[in-house]
């Protein structure tokens, strides 16, 4: 998740200095919405895996 956000992110760089802004904002908000479903993800995964089962 986090990969694609970094992807995502430098899609956005790249287009912004060439001039995209259009391309350059829906990356931002892609690579954004995926950086924080990646931080969701990984806290509920760290809550959740540290259960024991009896």
């Amino acid at each position: 998740m986090f990969y694609w956000a970094a992807v995502f992110l430098v899609i956005a760089v790249v287009s912004a200095l060439l001039g995209f802004g259009g391309v350059a904002g829906i990356s931002q908000e892609i690579a954004w919405t995926l950086a924080i479903a990646g931080i969701v993800l990984a806290v509920v995964s760290f809550l959740l895996g540290r259960r024991r089962i009896e």
